[in-house]
């Protein structure tokens, strides 16, 4: 007997095998399953479960289907492979902080950012959204290829018509063997003003794009969970190379409560991060005492947004606690982009500019079809139209035929011989319904055949000419930009490390404000006007109960601020590292930006471009103290700050000034005593020394502003009722530190005490700021000069039965000459003590 062929055993080499089969499994991977295709940026699960709702005809304007229909159909029509892995890429379409854009719309628990997973497929519903019809657009018309399914009863597309760039709007992420696909979402608004900044080229100036021009476009990577990208390195890395690491940072805000504690509250996270695995990790790190100082954490998030809330204790640095969440947890996370995509069914890493022109490519693949097939079927359709045209003309003898035929057959093919009509004319003849005859219709037939043979025409030029095709891409998609587009959620923020971050900021004027409850901010200088002596003022800033703004300096935004606080510490950041806000913003809390002890204030902010060796900063505390350092010492402040003066107990420092060694001091109390010394009086000394007495204080008395000579040719003084005079200062002679000065403002119950004093010149102008945060900006000219020993005019309306009362007051100088810091208009502020506004609120 034969032995069976089947019981014969093969020999084969193990190796060969194992790598043939591996081989293939690995680029079934690629090819079929984890990558996404450069054209429509969607992988073959996603492109089978879109095809197929569009197949069960579940769009937008019908109602949802369950999702176990739509799995069911996509699983036995074109998807060969397990449910959970089909439902798991629709409910990912439909969940908007994981798609940017997304393409499902669903109906039931799809799951959360905690990382739920979603119901079971029975319970959930679902329908394309209103987008994802742009991915399908003209699907019927011979756009793209069709290929056969897994057992050839179906047919299924090979790519999408995707009529906006979806790999890059929607971003993907994939992990195939050997490599791996991670590309960020976009804002689809910049996306689309790159793609038509190609075709613009193309057309105006027929020219290929540089990818420098893309980069004005596309700013970068745009989450729907919003964040804050850190610098613009890693992005530039990553669309010039198609590889980089983007640092993606939580936004999160200090708030000072009322009782003098800080809190952390944090409503926006990086891509991709679970907010529930965050808030345990957080707690871990508590637990573990690997940081110290968080009382209480708080998940806080509702339909309203996100906001996890991290309460401190009241002796803890908040900034300090907010850096060792960043560096610990996922608060700051690494995207690290690979744009890997399928070129022409090849896995290729892509460069930004690669990726628009393959998907601007495709474009014009599917708008050439589709003009094909529109231009067929108009052609099909004008054929017939002539036909019954020419019945028309001649209907009496065609009846005459139709009747007088056995069949229609006969009749077909008589009306052809007579008349030289194709098949299929003949056929429209017969198929023709009576009501055709009248009037109406025949000038219908006539219209329509007038506009087919135009249309034809138009679709006929656009085939002809490749800048008419991509001009009629350009009006489709900026269509879709105008109707789906919306703002960017993520901000392109400042990487400290990143040098190149400056070149990119312009070094122009910008003001500094600053409000005594330490929020600060920056503003475009064309915020303030003049107005005369006696007005109401304007509202220079939101500020909240008992807050006004202390501080207000006008400098380059490449140029550093150094912040000195009244426990004599310094502090600096670039003018830049300020946010940006409006007039009437509030700005952001110090704390947010500096380092700052508990208990700590900013007494005095001043602006310095560069540390010479001939510089001082002369520095005057509320006690009479005085001291003069080299700028020098101050030249590298670290982040936690650095000593500026030591202080005595109850001292502290109130106001800082840049000078040369030449100048005059002048150093005026809030009881209207003043001493004008030469700065060479004082010795020089170093940074952590406490300096010599400047003045002799009276019991009760305290130093509230400093000047020097240069500043101004008058003493201008004002009171907190709004009272204020100048003198000129050659009424006030020099004399030797140390010594009680002479007065130079008569107080009494109408005046109160002096808030502030400043030297100035005719041509300045001056602000004032009361404690409810009202500005009013006079020019010096209005105000008498007159002797030391007076009180002074109006020059603010308060009333004085209410708590309003003078705060602060600023010098605005519009002139160019050299003032302290740098050769640019100025605005300095007095400084207002707390102890003497809780005086006169008691008062």
């Amino acid at each position: 007997m034969e032995p069976n062929i089947f019981d014969k055993v093969h020999d084969i080499d193990l190796k060969s095998t194992m790598e043939k089969s591996y081989i293939d499994y690995a680029m079934s991977v690629i090819a079929a399953r984890a990558l996404p295709d450069v054209r429509d940026g969607l992988k073959p699960v996603q492109r089978r479960v879109l095809y197929s709702m569009i197949e069960l005809n579940n769009g937008p304007d019908k109602p949802h289907r369950k999702c176990a229909r739509i799995v069911g159909d996509t699983m036995g029509k074109y998807h060969p492979h397990g449910d959970s892995s089909i439902y798991g890429a629709l409910v990912n379409m439909a969940q908007e902080w994981s798609t940017r854009y997304p393409l499902v719309d669903g109906h039931g628990n799809f799951g959360s950012v905690d990382g739920d997973g979603a119901a079971a497929m029975r319970y959930t519903e679902a329908r394309l959204s209103k987008i994802s019809m742009e991915m399908l657009a003209d699907i019927g018309k011979d756009t793209v290829d069709f290929i056969p399914n897994f057992d050839e009863t179906e047919k299924e597309p090979v790519v999408l018509p995707s009529r906006y760039p979806n790999l890059l709007v929607n971003g993907t992420t994939g992990i195939a063997v050997g490599m791996a696909t991670n590309i960020p979402p976009h804002n689809l608004r910049e996306v689309i003003g790159a793609v038509v900044k190609l075709i613009d080229n193309r057309i105006e100036e027929d020219r290929d794009t540089t990818l420098e021009e893309i980069l004005e476009i596309v700013k970068g990577p745009d989450f729907p969970t919003g964040a804050t990208i850190l610098g613009k390195a890693g992005i530039e890395e990553a669309y010039r190379t198609g590889r980089g690491k983007i640092r993606v940072r939580a936004v999160s805000d200090i708030e000072t409560l009322p009782n003098g504690k800080s809190r952390i509250v944090v409503t926006e996270l990086p891509y991709l991060v679970n907010k529930a695995r965050l808030i345990e990790k957080i707690a871990e790190l508590v637990k573990e005492k690997r940081v110290d100082g968080i009382t209480d954490l708080r998940d806080e998030s509702d339909r309203q947004g996100m906001r996890i809330v991290i309460e401190l204790r009241r002796d803890v640095n908040a900034n300090v606690i907010l850096n060792q969440l960043l560096k610990h947890t996922q608060l700051q996370d690494t995207f690290g982009v690979i744009m890997l995509a399928l070129v022409n069914n090849e896995p290729k890493v892509l460069n930004l500019l690669e990726m628009l022109k393959y998907y601007l490519q495709h474009q014009e693949d599917v708008v050439t079809r589709r003009t094909k097939y529109d231009l067929n079927k108009a052609e099909e359709r004008a054929h017939i139209l002539q036909g019954l045209l020419i019945a028309l003309d001649h209907i009496d003898e065609v009846i005459r035929i139709i009747r007088g035929s056995e069949n229609v057959q006969i009749a077909k093919q008589q009306l052809m011989e007579r008349f030289g009509l194709s098949d299929a004319q003949s056929q429209a003849i017969v198929d023709m319904r009576l009501r055709a005859l009248t009037g109406l219709e025949r000038e219908k037939l006539e219209n329509e055949y007038k506009e087919l043979m135009a249309k034809i025409e138009e679709l006929k030029a656009i085939l002809a000419d490749e800048k008419k095709l991509l001009g009629v891409i350009r009006e489709e998609i900026l269509v879709i930009s105008d109707k789906y587009g919306d703002d960017r959620r993520t901000a392109i923020g400042f990487d400290e490390f990143d040098m190149s971050m400056e070149d990119l900021i312009p070094n122009e004027n910008t003001i500094v404000a600053m409000t005594k409850l330490g929020y600060i901010k920056r503003m475009s200088v064309d915020n303030f006007k003049n107005q005369n002596r006696g007005g109401k003022g304007i509202k220079g800033m939101q500020t909240i109960d008992e807050d006004y703004i202390e501080d207000l300096l006008l400098t380059k935004t490449h140029n550093y601020i150094m912040f000195f606080t009244n426990k004599g510490r310094v502090y600096r950041l670039k003018a830049y590292a300020i946010p940006e806000g409006s007039r009437t913003a509030r700005g952001t809390a110090i704390i947010n930006l500096l380092q700052l002890q508990p208990e700590e204030k900013i007494t005095a902010i001043i602006p310095v471009k560069e540390y010479h060796e001939t510089d001082y900063l002369f520095m005057a505390t509320r006690g009479g103290m005085v001291k003069k350092t080299p700028v020098k010492e101050y030249e590298n402040v670290r982040k936690n700050g650095l000593q500026a003066i030591v202080l005595k107990d109850n001292d502290e420092l109130i106001e800082v000034k840049a000078t040369d060694n030449t100048k005059d001091i002048f150093l005026v109390t809030k009881k209207g005593q003043c001493i004008r010394f030469h700065e060479t009086d004082v010795r020089v000394t170093g940074r952590v020394s406490m300096g010599v007495i400047g003045m002799k204080l009276n019991e009760g008395d305290e130093v509230v502003g400093m000047q020097m000579d240069t500043q101004g040719e008058k003493l201008l003084i004002v009171s907190e009722n709004g009272m204020g005079k100048r003198t000129p200062i050659e009424e006030f002679t020099a004399q030797n530190r140390g010594g009680k000065g002479v007065l130079c403002y008569k107080i009494t119950e109408k005046t109160g005490d002096i808030v502030g004093a400043k030297l100035v010149h005719d041509d300045h102008d001056i602000m004032m700021i009361t404690n409810e945060g009202v500005v009013i900006r006079i020019s010096v000219e209005d105000i008498s000069v007159i002797g030391r020993n007076t009180s002074g005019v109006k020059l603010m309306n308060i009333d004085q039965n209410s708590d309003i009362r003078v705060a602060s007051i600023a010098k605005v100088r519009d002139d160019g000459e050299k003032s302290e810091g740098d050769g640019i208009e100025e605005l300095e502020l007095s400084e207002e003590h707390p102890e003497e506004t809780k005086e006169q609120n008691e008062q």
